[in-house]
């Protein structure tokens, strides 16, 4: 039995986890004022309310600012290379289905090299948590432009201001069909510890977009306009409702925050069991199994 095994077993057996147990020794080293620092609070006690067992949950991510989280958490963890979290997020899950699976990653991580996995997760609907930091730069390399970086901002790799279009993450994965989807404050820590969580109970794959600012590269105004332009969902909004959801993520002032989108169907792993069966019978097929067919010949 490894020791975290040993922990996980102790702390089943008397009184549960508390939230300084998902904190690993390791202290964040991201800029004063970051919010990163509030979306891995908001990942503590989300965790600490599911009361998640550290063997049996993973956070994986790419390279970036954000991408520093499994580090800072006292589970299973996996920092890949860049842009690669999904797919290596996807393996984990569908090799280990009984473990709870957490991506974490940035704009540019997952949107720029890593931008093409999402469609592919998103079908499969495979049931992890992605969790994106927005802050429209890159921060970790000295504060280029990122894909979501808005029109005209004058950065090192744009000294005259950005030509491009900015992609509308939120509306990228309500186009690829994700199964739930939410955006929160890091500022609001109470609020996105809540949508971690039901995104995390969620069965299939579920993003949280959270627009998390980068003071370094950005400046205080800028996390005091994303707190103002910040705001709730309109009463009686129903997250169920996709042309309403469209008309919420095109909202060019506001950011939304809540439970955008949502929606029940099978996931990768439900689906897998029907085939397995329908494969095998009532006979349970083992990989001794699958071998003992060659070794035979």
């Amino acid at each position: 039995m490894t020791t975290m095994q040993a922990q996980a077993t102790a702390k089943t057996e008397n009184k549960g986890y508390t939230i300084a147990d998902y904190k690993s020794k390791l202290k964040p080293i991201w800029c004063p004022g970051c919010g990163d620092y509030g979306v891995v609070n908001a990942i503590y006690r989300a965790f600490n309310e599911l009361q998640l067992v550290p063997e049996k949950t993973a956070v994986i991510s790419g390279i970036g600012c954000s991408s520093r989280i499994p580090g800072y958490v006292s589970t299973y963890g996996f920092n890949t290379v860049h842009g690669r979290a999904i797919p290596i997020a996807s393996g984990v899950k569908i090799s280990s289905p009984e473990t709870t699976v957490v991506v974490a990653g940035g704009d540019g991580d997952g949107f720029a090299i890593g931008g093409g996995h999402m469609p592919h997760v998103s079908r499969r609907n495979i049931d992890m948590t992605y969790i994106v930091m927005d802050n429209q730069i890159y921060g970790l390399t000295k504060g280029q432009l990122s894909p979501t970086s808005e029109s005209g901002l004058k950065t090192t790799t744009s000294q005259y201001g950005s030509i491009d279009t900015p992609l509308n993450i939120v509306g990228l994965a309500l186009s690829y069909n994700v199964s739930f989807i939410a955006r929160g404050f890091a500022g609001d820590i109470n609020s996105l510890s809540k949508l971690i969580k039901e995104a995390i109970t969620h069965k299939g794959f579920s993003v949280v977009h959270v627009v998390s600012p980068c003071v370094t590269y950005r400046g205080m105004e800028y996390f005091k306009q994303a707190k103002e332009t910040c705001v709730p969902l309109p009463e009686g909004y129903d997250p169920t409702n996709k042309v309403e959801a469209f008309k919420v993520v095109e909202e060019q002032v506001k950011k939304y925050i809540g439970v955008i989108y949502r929606e029940r169907r099978p996931t990768f792993g439900e689906r897998l069991d029907e085939m397995q069966k329908m494969a095998s019978g009532d006979k349970k097929v083992t990989l001794d199994n699958i071998l003992d067919q060659y070794l035979a010949k």
